[in-house]
This record gives structure tokens, sequence and C-alpha cells, in this order.
């Protein structure tokens, strides 16, 4: 299929959107081999690509048009819309004449590029027999991101081997993504993190799978890519999968995971994709994600699974020795930014320590540090259990706004293991999101930074938070509004940073309430009991309160009321509206009575259009020609006008059509040649219209005031003037002779009534 990778890296799909560039792979697979145009209807292509057919009018078709790789025509109906599209795809086009040339498809290969096609995202059709062809893959999917989805699997498809498996990009990539992520993000020309809900969707649809493969490390990384739906077409499955070689302890002996023995070579010049993105944060991922693709090294020791050694490192060297790259304790000297939290030691007992642990410490919580590629990386070991979890501090974040969000709880960040991340994450973009809409994006992080500080501060401090996570979630990242506005925060407006005004309303209403009550008490029991008088203040106030929620109950309900009721009158008008549109649709024709017309058939509307302009071509060359003021030179010049140009039509249309043309086929051709005939006689009337004397005088005064006030060198703009004030006085001669000649077939009409 290297017609579609062609297509998809045409220099004018560059910054184009994702529908585009899968419309034009459409295109090109419907793409007639006899003539090289395919017609296609707005709406069919809005289902090959999971779009509406308004989404494919006004964002698809201007796509298409402005990338310069199709050219695209459109039909008009009924209504003057855009009915139907006939699109060219120019690169195919032009390479028919080239040999060898990529997209120089036979008729054999278009057959298969459209078969892929349709086995991947064609939308069904119902047959006029009763047979149904089912959806591809991707048929049913429609809405936000289908198209992306649909380009997506057919990249992946481009990019997998018989056995189903995606060829993965080389080099390191971000810890955050692995480098199944990385290789689509590159194939779609995109961001990771979009990448990765592109990926998980296609997954969710049982599209893809990413097998969890275990390396050396005893790690379980995604380091593969597979497309179950081309292992299935070429008969391979698992079959068709290399064997990995297995180390003693049921591990995989390769711990980079990336490269088969005697492939490094190949892989590496044959990369589809040779753009390295930008790294992000200052981690990388463990060995079977993140690692250079590299020779194998030669077998120079047995693999053993633990060894004794100083130092807390496999492969220690006395200090000193660590400037050589060769060694295996290269910058195992530097000390990593560990949290205090995380420095206690990481196994008690007599058993001796464990790898990488802290030397000298108590039982307990440690860090333990591991060889990735040429950098360190931490991970807390819980001497309890036995288990790892995997740690990141908030400087190695990928996005800025995350780090900036984030800056007051980074020792609590540092304290949750990578799935807690992932999933304080999601809810921090929540919360951005959110604080968007209020301010400014750009203060969003420094806003939701302000607020996890403030809330810190109410609990005493990081120290005392006890489940990060939940504090997090559940308090830290969560709005707390004091008042119905929404820009409220614990009483603080987010926009402007001072006090609610809001709530301050509401603290004086209820400063108002309790000095109402005390005046009545104060009136009613003058010298009584303190207590009394106290207790008595305070049942009046609960009453007072009380009343006051049920009005404002009853206001919310009398408000929801209302809502409710311009919905319903909302929901009956349009119930209305498609009544009537339904009804309009299954009108007869006005002319013919052919059934379900909306009122007018397609031939009765195009003959309806001819009659339209042969009127409006009779009534140029009757107002130019004729003397308005003698009713009977006007009816006897329009009766001739009229036979002369239903004659020129039919002619018209004879030559166009041919002599034994079907009459369907010529009502539809005739409105296009009466179109023309009524533009050359407008032509012809406003050319006439010039040479008159008002036209004459206009041009002669424009010229005269140009060269008057142009000074020198004014002459050629003095013309164009001159020339464009001609113009507009014969258009308007042109436009007072046509209301003039309807006028008096108005007064011939009424007399002739009247007689």
């Amino acid at each position: 299929m290297a017609a579609a990778r062609t297509l998809l890296g045409c220099p004018g799909l560059e910054g184009m959107s994702d529908a585009v560039r899968l419309a034009v792979v459409v295109l090109a697979s419907r793409t007639p081999s006899e003539t090289g145009v395919v017609k296609i209807r707005a709406r069919e292509l809005g289902r090959w690509l999971g779009l509406s057919e308004s989404r494919v009018r006004h964002a698809v078709v201007p796509g298409l048009r402005r990338s310069g790789v199709v050219e695209v025509d459109t039909l008009a109906g009924e209504f003057g819309e855009d009915w139907g599209l006939e699109c060219r795809v120019l690169p195919m086009w032009e390479a028919q004449n080239e040999v060898g040339h990529p997209l120089k498809l036979e008729k054999s290969e278009l057959a298969t590029l459209l078969r892929l096609m349709e086995a991947l995202m064609a939308p069904g059709w119902a047959h006029g027999d009763g047979s149904v062809t089912p959806p591809g893959l991707l048929g049913g999917r429609s809405g936000h991101g289908a198209a992306t989805d649909r380009l997506a699997l057919l990249l992946l498809v481009l990019e997998a081997r018989d056995t189903g498996q995606v060829r993965l990009c080389g080099g390191q990539v971000s810890k955050r993504y692995g480098r199944p992520t990385v290789t689509l993000a590159r194939l779609l020309k995109c961001s990771p993190s979009r990448a990765e809900r592109v990926l998980a969707r296609l997954e969710d649809a049982g599209l893809v799978e990413r097998p969890r493969v275990k390396t050396g490390s005893g790690l379980r990384q995604e380091s593969r890519l597979v497309v179950p739906a081309v292992a299935a077409a070429h008969g391979a499955g698992n079959r068709g999968r290399r064997a990995r070689p297995e180390a003693a302890d049921g591990s995989v002996s390769d711990p980079a995971g990336t490269t088969w023995p005697g492939e490094n070579s190949r892989s590496m010049e044959n990369l589809q994709v040779n753009e390295a993105l930008e790294r992000s944060g200052s981690e990388v991922e463990d060995l079977a994600g993140s690692t250079a693709l590299h020779t194998d090294h030669s077998s120079v020791a047995d693999v053993v699974s633990w060894a004794d050694v100083g130092g807390g490192f496999s492969g220690s060297a006395a200090s000193g020795s660590c400037a050589r790259p060769e060694r295996a304790d290269t910058r195992e000297d530097q000390v990593p930014d560990v949290p205090k939290a995380s420095s206690q030691p990481v196994s008690g007992g007599k058993e001796g320590p464990l790898r990488g642990e802290n030397q000298g410490e108590g039982p307990g919580e440690g860090v333990a540090a591991e060889a990735t590629g040429s950098r360190l990386r931490l991970t807390v070991v819980d001497g309890a259990r036995g288990q790892q979890r995997q740690g990141q501090g908030v400087a190695d974040l990928d996005d800025l706004r995350h780090q900036t969000s984030l800056v007051p709880v980074a020792w609590l960040w540092s304290r949750l293991n990578g799935g807690q991340q992932a999933v304080a994450l999601r809810a921090v973009d929540r919360a951005l999101v959110a604080l968007s809409g209020i301010v400014e994006a750009q203060a969003a992080p420094q806003v939701l930074a302000n607020r996890l500080a403030d809330r810190l501060r109410e609990v005493g401090g990081e120290a005392l938070v006890r489940d990060p996570m939940g504090w997090l979630l559940g308090r830290g990242l969560v709005q707390r509004p004091a008042c119905p506005d929404l820009r409220c925060d614990d009483g603080i407006r987010l926009d402007t940073g001072s006090d609610c005004p809001t709530c301050g309303n509401i603290v004086h209403i209820r400063r108002g309430l309790r000095a109402q009550v005390a005046a009545r008490v104060e009136a009613d029991i003058p010298c009584g009991d303190p207590a009394a008088r106290r207790e008595e203040f305070e049942r009046r106030l609960r009453e007072a309160t009380v009343l006051e929620e049920a009005r404002a109950q009853s206001r919310r309900a009398r408000v929801a009321r209302e809502v409710e009721q311009r919905q319903e009158a909302v929901a009956r008008r349009r119930a209305l509206q498609e009544d009537a549109k339904l009804a309009c649709q299954q009108a007869p024709c006005a002319d013919c009575g052919l059934p379900e017309c909306a009122g007018l058939c397609p031939g009765c509307s195009s003959r309806r259009r001819t009659e339209t302009l042969v009127r409006e071509a009779v009534d140029l060359a009757v107002a130019v020609r004729a003397d308005l003021s003698d009713a009977a030179a006007v009816v006897e010049l329009t009766q001739q006008c009229e036979t002369d140009t239903r004659a020129l039509l039919a002619s018209a249309c004879e030559r166009a059509c041919g002599a034994e043309a079907d009459p369907s086929w010529v009502a539809f051709t005739a409105p296009d040649v009466a179109r023309r005939i009524r533009d050359e006689r407008r032509d012809a009337a406003l050319r006439r219209l010039l040479r008159s004397s008002e036209a004459v005088a206009e041009s002669d005064a424009v010229y005269e005031a140009g060269l008057r006030h142009g000074g020198r060198g004014a002459e050629m703009a003095a013309e164009q003037a001159a020339e464009a004030a001609g113009r507009r006085t014969a258009d308007l001669l042109l436009r007072q002779r046509l209301g003039e000649l309807h006028a008096a077939r108005m007064r011939s009409a009424a007399a002739m009534a009247a007689a």
C-alpha cells in the first residue's frame, strides 16, 4: 500500500486535520480507473469518515481545496446547496503519465486499496434485494474523534507486518508514554497524550493490542503493538510471532525488548518515522519501553538474579573509575534527588541489604536506584510487603502547566505511585479546564497552585496528610463555592482574588435577619430575663431561617417549572416543525403529480428554472430595444424575442445532448444553457447602454474631474475611474428600463382585466 503512504505524505496535507487527510485516501480508493474523477455525495463521504454531512461541507471540503491535493467541484441541488461532489486526486491524476510512479495504479491495485478501506471503515449498505453488506471494523464509529480513529487504524495497518506486529520507533521516549504510543503519535503527527487517547479507544474496541512483555529486569512493559486483523488476514495469528529466547527464570533475556539478535542494523535503517520528538521530563522509561535500539552485547558472564557486592549496585567498582563509560558503575556515584520522606531503609532483618538500598539504615521504606541506559531511576521499595511502587517528581512532569500547579504539593506527589499519579493528573486536567472557563488559561495553573497551598495551610502542612491520593481528589483539587456564584472558592473570587461579593451579600442578609429578630425580641420582652430573651431569640431566629429556606425552595421550584415549561414548548415546536417538514417531503409534485417529491420533482424544478431564465433573457432584450411607452410594440417585440430565444435554447440543447437524447437529460441540461443565454443577453444590453448618452456624459464628467484633481500622471487613473463610472451608469439604466418594462406590463394586464 505504497500509494496510501505516498498520499498521506503529500506536502499539501501538512497541518491539515485528520479528517482531511483521511478523506484524501478515501477518495483515492474510490477513484475509477477509467475517468480518474470520483463522484460522491457529501453525506456518503461523511459516512466513510464518521462525520455528519454538515461537517463534511463546512470543514472537510474547504480543507481539501486549501490543501491543493484534491480538486473539488460541487453539484448544485434543488435549492442551490452542494448536492454532490466531483473530486479529482491531483497526485494520482498527474502520475498517470509517469512510468514507475507509486501513484500510477492499475485497476487491480485500485481494487485492492478499495477492499482495504472497506474492511477498515466501510459504512455498510443495504441492497435492493434485501442483502446487507456489513460495515468495516470502524464503520459504526461516528462522532467526535471518529476520523482520527480511522486514520490511526489505517496508519497502523500500513505499518504492520504479516504477523500483525507494528514496527515501533527507536530512540528514547518519554517516561509517561510507552513506545507504542509515541509510534502512533509520530504517525499521526500529534502529541503523545492525544495518541494515547486514540490508542486506548482502539484497544477498547479490540482493534489493537499492546502485549505486556516481561523483560530481564522483572518488569512488564508495553513494548509491542499488534493489529489482530492483519494477522488474521494473513493467517498468521500467534504462530506468526517470533519466539524470543527465555532466560533461566522465565523472563526475556533481551532486556531492551525492542530488537532481535542480528536485526539492529536493519531496524535502525528502516524506521517508519525519522524525526525525533523532544523529550519531556528529566527521566525516561525503563529498558523495555525507552532505550534506544542497539546491537546485542557479547556474552561475557552468566545471567544471575542477585549479586552480593558492595556499594548497593551490581557491577560496582572502586571510586574514581566512573570516568570510563564502559564500566558498569558509570554515573552511579551521582546522588539522585530523593524525597526526604522516602529516605527510609529498604528492609530490616538479618538477611542483609537488598540491591539499591541505602546502607546503614533500619527497617521501613527505602529508595532503590537502578540503571536505565545512562540515567538513574528511583524506585520506592516497601520492605514490609516486598513490593515496588514507582514514583515521579513534579519537576519530571511533561506538561509545564502540571508542574506549576503541583509545586505546593511536590512532596505529596512523590508519595504516589505511577497509577495514582495518572489518576491525579486527570483530576488536575479537569480542574484546569474548569478554571480556564473562569480565568485566563495562562493563569489557571497558578490559581490551582494557590488553592492547593491554602488547603495545605488548613490541615497544617503536608506532614499531616495521611492519605495523599484521597486528600488531592477529595479536598485539594476540589473547588468549594460558599455561595451560588460559580467563581467563588471558599469565599474568594477566582478571577479577581478578592473577597466574593455574593458571599458578602449573603452574610449581610443573614446579619440583617438577626438584627430584625433581635429588635422584635427587644420590643416584646424589654425587661425580661437575659437567658429567657436569649432562648426566645434563638427560637425566633430558627423559625425565620426555616421560613426563608421554604421561600427559597418555592422560588427554585417555580424556576424549575418555568424551565420545564420552556423545554416542553421547545419540544412541541420542534415536533411541529418535524411534522411540517415530513409533510412537505411527502407532498406530491405540483406540476406532474409525482408522489413524495416535496412539492416539486427534479424534472419540473428544472423546467421551472428554465422558464424563469428564458423570461429574464427576453426581458433583457426587450428593455434595451423597445419603446417602453408603446404598449403594442412592447407586446409584439416580446413575442418575437420569446420565439427566437426558445428556438435558440432548443438548438443549443440539441448540440449539447444530441438529436436522440433522452428528454429527461435534455430537461436537466436546459437550465445551464438558458443561464448562458441570459448572461450573454445581459452583457450585450450593458454594452449597448454603455454607448448611451447618459453613460458617455457620466464617464466624461468623471474623467475631467480626475484630471483636475489628480495632477500630473493621472490620465490612467482618470480613464479607469471613467470606465467604472460608465459601467455603473449602464447597470443603473438597465435596472431602470427593466422596472419600467414590468410596470408597463402590469398596467396592460390591469387594463385587460378591467375590459
